[in-house]
């Protein structure tokens, strides 16, 4: 009943809102979070919290306060604001340098701040500093902005406050708004699950594309602009912000990174042992609630268990695994306040610089030894496991009530932290398909969208520039099975595959690709078909499954006379196909077998163009 009651005070509380911000406006008065956002009548209770980190917040007359601090700690900058303070920042400093690191579809700049002791306005200046850098993207998701402004409020300490150290052995490259066009699509009628801001952006680009399912296949401008910024700026830490759903509970700032199973085992030790206790410390320390990302196995049942995530290479974090760039995912608790996370993720953002500051040799050094590790095996997927360690969880209180709309049992949290005891915890852990590492692939000039996007990626690549022929490997394929509907602009597909080594002369401009290389793994989860975000099963080779070449019966009837009267043993072949029933009571099936074999047949029908070199 609560909740049918919520709905119909709904446009009264939007009401009473919009007069409360008024009226505290007008009385220079901070307002009180729990009454701030249209749509907290109908969001779990909230549970009010004070934090040491309050104290990095400007007041709202300061002349360098942001925009966030300036109205209410409730509301974030549209585009041109965001831009205008930061430009007026920039103005006051040689530490800050602007760049645009392309336009989005709509025309947007997408820009990046380089933050540099020595103020470098570009890559190979920074570089030349030898210093790690940081690269901090926020509004992958534009409803979920947090990192925006905390990255605004740290940059603001760095030029005008007392924070200029964090540069001492450090550099900052700050994308405040990554989905640009996304970004002005604002209401405060976007993202009904998160306190604040007031108004949030979209959560998919202007061409309804999730940017965070579109590392691997890089179809957006978007992703591609970013995926070449990180090839040219080679940051040697990257962190995506972005704001949670699901459950309620206590921690206020999850965050993580893939596992140890994955493809950067040295990078993970880093991060598990060294970054994650520098960073949790420092927010607990600053009266905030850290933990690791939380994906509830079954939302009404939290007893189910925790989900252990070991995302794929469409996802930011499972990209970075791919190539070897340490990746930090940050999921702030979409249902504490604005102001809670912006400044969660400010801490987390300055304890970052700091530590990467102060173990520049060990990130480094585990980066290297991913990059060049070359395992001879590598797992392509994952199956779901339950791990060795519990999770003592900080939860919230929750019952289940009948609910008269849906007709179904629905969760009400009551707002009383609760620690469930040694939650079962599931992870994707045990290693499902191999593949042994190939020395090299080779592409077919005439996949020039597959070759570009390799391309775009940085996968080193060579050209042949005469025709050569080689003893290679090639995947024939069988049993396509079609997704049902369009997933981000892609049909895509799975097939059942077999190996045969062939040989194959390779035309001009076919590309060669070695697997020993720094992006030779995130080369071979692109190209196998086998693994989940291969271009294959995005469906760039699609097309390998059009039959365009047919015989007509009349032509098969005596062409198969002729092929029996000719080989005795296709004779005795098609004698023992007939013992199938169903093939025996089938003419097609039966005239077709005759057409695969004879030397009309498409020999490239259903066979993977992309070569391999064992």
């Amino acid at each position: 009943m609560r909740f049918l009651t919520s709905l119909t005070s709904y446009a009264a509380v939007a009401v009473a809102v919009t007069s409360f911000c008024t009226l505290a406006a007008e009385h220079n008065a901070t307002p009180q979070l729990a009454t701030t956002y249209v749509n907290d009548a109908i969001l779990p209770p909230i549970i009010e919290w004070h934090g040491k980190s309050e104290s990095l917040l400007a007041a709202p007359d300061s002349e360098w306060a942001t925009p966030f601090e300036q109205h209410g700690l409730k509301t974030s900058p549209n585009y041109d604001e965001t831009f205008a303070w930061l430009d007026k920042l920039i103005s006051q400093t040689d530490m800050l340098k602007k760049v645009s690191i392309g336009k989005s579809p709509q025309g947007g700049d997408i820009w990046m701040i380089v933050a540099s002791k020595e103020g470098a306005e570009d890559a190979p200046t920074l570089l030349k500093n030898n210093k790690p850098s940081v690269l901090v993207q926020a509004g992958i998701h534009s409803g979920e902005i947090d990192g925006k402004d905390a990255g605004m409020m740290l940059l603001r300490d760095i030029v005008i406050g007392d924070k200029a150290a964090l540069l001492d052995n450090a550099n900052l490259l700050f994308v405040p708004i990554f989905s640009v066009d996304a970004h002005e699509r604002s209401t405060e009628y976007n993202r009904v699950n998160q306190r604040g801001p007031v108004n949030m952006g979209w959560r998919t680009t202007a061409n309804n594309l999730n940017l965070n399912r579109d590392y691997a296949k890089a179809d957006t401008l978007e992703m591609q602009h970013m995926l070449r910024a990180i090839n040219i700026w080679q940051p040697d830490l990257y962190i995506d912000v972005h704001v949670t759903d699901g459950i309620d509970y206590q921690y206020d700032v999850t965050f993580g990174y893939n596992l140890a199973q994955g493809l950067s085992p040295a990078s993970y030790k880093w991060l598990e042992n060294s970054y994650r206790p520098a960073i949790e410390s420092a927010l607990i320390e600053e009266g905030h609630v850290p933990g690791p990302l939380v994906f509830a196995i079954d939302n009404s049942d939290i007893s189910k268990g925790m989900s252990l995530w070991n995302a794929s290479p469409r996802f930011s974090n499972g990209y970075g695994d791919a190539r070897h760039l340490p990746t930090i995912l940050i999921e702030n608790h979409s249902l504490k306040p604005f102001k809670q996370r912006v400044l969660g993720t400010y801490v987390m953002l300055e304890a970052t610089l700091k530590t990467v500051g102060e173990q520049t040799t060990k990130l480094k050094s585990a980066i290297q030894q991913d990059k060049y590790r070359y395992s001879p095996r590598v797992t392509l997927t994952w199956q779901q496991e339950q791990q060795k360690q519990g999770w003592d969880f900080k939860g919230i209180g929750y019952s289940m009530e009948q609910s008269a709309i849906s007709g179904n049992e629905i969760v009400r949290w009551n707002g009383e932290p609760k620690l469930y005891p040694n939650l079962p915890v599931i992870g994707g852990t045990k290693a499902d398909i191999k593949v042994n590492r190939p020395t090299a692939y080779y592409v077919p000039p005439q996949w020039t969208e597959v070759i570009e996007r390799l391309s775009v990626h940085g996968i080193r690549m060579t050209t042949i520039s005469k025709p050569s022929t080689q003893k290679l490997q090639q995947y024939q394929l069988s049993q396509p099975k079609f997704g049902s509907a369009d997933y981000e602009s892609h049909q895509r597909v799975k097939a059942t595959l077999s190996s045969q080594t062939i040989e194959a002369t390779l035309p001009t401009g076919t590309v060669r690709i070695d697997t020993e290389q720094p992006l030779g793994d995130l080369a071979i989860l692109l190209l196998e078909p086998q693994s989940p975000d291969s271009l294959f099963q995005w469906g760039f080779f699609n097309p390998i499954f059009t039959r365009t070449e047919y015989i007509e019966n009349y032509a098969v009837e005596p062409l198969a006379a002729q092929m029996l009267k000719q080989d005795p043993k296709l004779q005795a072949a098609f004698d023992e196909a007939l013992k199938d029933e169903a093939f025996a009571a089938d003419p097609k099936a039966r005239l077709r077998w005759f057409y695969q074999r004879s030397p009309y047949y498409d020999n490239e029908y259903q066979k993977y163009p992309v070569l391999r070199s064992n």
